[in-house]
């Protein structure tokens, strides 16, 4: 009788080292797909770096640097406060005109013989009093945060230009202008050192505090919110308070720099500073999005109409371009572009394994 010889088959493409395989790209895909949201600013950023250093022989000299770092970080202060505003799913329209207040203000009293110490406290506490209307214009009388706060942008500016007087203020004060620019710390200038410590604080506040915490639950749902027992009217009236706080801090860099005060500074600040929060992630309907990436996102601004300078290209291209940015920024971030995108590659690339194997 003969004996049957049963052959083990030879190894398919759904073997254990096939499927080994295949589950690490799984994981690597997936681990892309994650990483891509959390991390496509930086890599924008670093892509308008690389043509900034092609586009022009200057962009990537020291000089050029510190100018850069030193003029977005006005913009920097302000967008860290417009980021809780908007977090909250609020809108403040009123912190460039705070701003300007601020220029003012401090020229003044500095004008009027007060020591630069008493001047900058009483500028602050102006500004964050003007914040604080916003947020009972919001809280109390349950106004629409853009009604409110556009209210405030035509009122402040009114009062700037009546408290001015003049066509500006100079600035003389030595002391005052060391402080807020041209003061150095470890090598770095105070204006730089400023926003550092603004966004790391703001970064902190908003991931280890319950106050952080709160905003981003009132961003995602205020009913809910408030159902759960958070004082979200209270939380409303102190994030107001900050933004006006900030934006009166970024005036005193911006008088700093200038060396004058005048209430025509401010213009155009709160679209910047919304923009820069648009652009790093944030959502205008509240609830998402982180400090920092909103300081990313002013520097990615900022370095895109630095390279537009040197270039050459005149304004009026410079708003079209900057314009374009900011959709495409909104796309990305607020109307999930990224995972849009990341799961286009992820399905492409699986067809064409799937057809592979």
């Amino acid at each position: 009788m003969s004996k049957t010889i049963l052959k083990t088959p030879p190894e398919q493409s759904g073997g254990p080292k096939s499927a080994t395989a295949s589950s690490t790209r799984s994981r690597i895909g997936d681990a892309l797909r994650r990483a891509l949201p959390k991390s496509y600013l930086l890599l924008v950023l670093l892509a308008i770096i690389v043509v900034g250093y092609y586009a022009s022989a200057d962009f990537l000299t020291i000089r050029n640097a510190e100018n850069v770092i030193a003029a977005a970080s006005i913009v920097a202060v302000l967008a860290v406060g417009q980021f809780f505003v908007i977090l909250t799913g609020g809108i403040d329209l009123s912190v460039g005109s705070i701003l300007a207040m601020s220029t003012v203000i401090v020229a003044l009293t500095l004008q009027s013989g007060m020591s630069a110490g008493m001047s900058v406290a009483f500028t602050l506490t102006a500004c964050a009093i003007a914040g604080l209307i916003n947020g009972l214009l919001v809280v109390w009388l349950r106004i629409p945060p853009f009604i409110a706060t556009l209210a405030m942008m035509s009122a402040i500016k009114g009062f700037s230009y009546i408290i001015q007087s003049t066509s500006l203020i100079q600035i003389l004060d030595q002391q005052f202008i060391e402080w807020f620019s041209t003061g150095t710390v470890v090598g770095l200038r105070n204006p730089v050192v400023i926003f550092i410590i603004v966004a790391l604080v703001a970064a902190l506040v908003a991931k280890f505090t319950t106050f952080g915490r709160s905003l981003y639950a009132i961003g995602g749902n205020p009913e809910a919110a408030r159902l759960s027992g958070l004082p979200v009217a209270r939380n409303l009236i102190i994030t107001y308070t900050m933004s006006g706080f900030l934006a009166g801090l970024a005036g005193l860099i911006a008088a700093a720099q200038l060396r004058q005060g005048s209430s025509l500074i401010g213009v155009g600040y709160e679209l910047d500073a919304i923009a820069a929060v648009v652009v790093g992630g944030a959502s205008l309907m509240g609830g998402k999005g982180d400090p920092l990436s909103a300081v990313v996102g002013v520097f990615v601004l900022a370095t895109i109409i630095n390279i537009m300078n040197l270039v050459g290209i005149s304004s009026e291209p410079q708003l079209v371009i900057k314009g374009a940015v900011i959709v495409i920024a909104v796309f990305l971030s607020s109307a999930g572009g990224v995972h849009r995108i990341s799961s286009f590659f992820s399905r492409h690339f699986g067809r064409a394994r799937a057809r592979a194997a």
